[in-house]
């Protein structure tokens, strides 16, 4: 079962723009109730899609830099990153099935 990674600005390049599967960025914040409405709905897309995507998560309040280098206005803010680059962004909570949408639509 794939786990969904913490990510911050010392290991983002690492895990996010080096990677070389797809990564789905959620950028959140603690305080956020969609945002918590997403948590477990983001640990059944990375458990049932597995090797295809990473699922990580970036607390917006503990990584300012990247939020500000992303242009996240609000939360939760999911980034698709394919090849290093965004292929695909969604703003506010969306339900399973568009998550996997997203996601599907932009592997190869």
């Amino acid at each position: 079962m794939a786990e969904i990674q913490h990510i911050n600005k010392d290991n983002f390049n690492e895990m996010v723009i080096d990677s070389k599967t797809p990564v789905l960025v959620d950028f959140f914040a603690t305080w956020c109730g969609p945002c918590k409405m997403l948590s477990p709905i983001l640990e059944q897309v990375a458990s049932e899609m597995g090797d295809r995507v990473v699922i990580a998560k970036v607390d917006i309040d503990e990584c300012m830099d990247l939020a500000q280098e992303y242009g996240i206005m609000s939360v939760p803010t999911m980034i698709l990153f394919k090849d290093g680059a965004e292929v695909s962004r969604n703003i506010g909570f969306r339900g399973k099935p568009q998550i996997v949408e997203m996601i599907n639509s932009k592997l190869d």
